[in-house]
């Protein structure tokens, strides 16, 4: 499966997403990644993510998805 590399840019409750390029090797996208969000000049809220997926349909969905809240730091664990 591939790692895709994204541009995500929150607009509102909405996500909107670039694709900025495919690796087959985990340490070229990382790398990449990396050099990206050194080099990209993001506005505020701007991140650059990497994702493994078996497409990019699935990477999107992936990335659309809210982020999951953290249910170990609640006061009945």
């Amino acid at each position: 499966m591939p790692y895709y590399i994204y541009r995500v840019t929150p607009l509102g409750p909405v996500r909107q997403l670039a694709r900025l390029s495919q690796f087959e090797v985990f340490k070229e996208a990382s790398t990449e990644a990396k050099r990206l969000r050194r080099e990209a000049g993001l506005a505020p809220g701007e991140l650059i993510k990497t994702i493994f997926a078996e497409n990019e349909l699935q990477a999107e969905e992936l990335l659309s998805q809210p982020a999951r809240e953290d249910f170990a730091d609640g006061e009945d664990y």
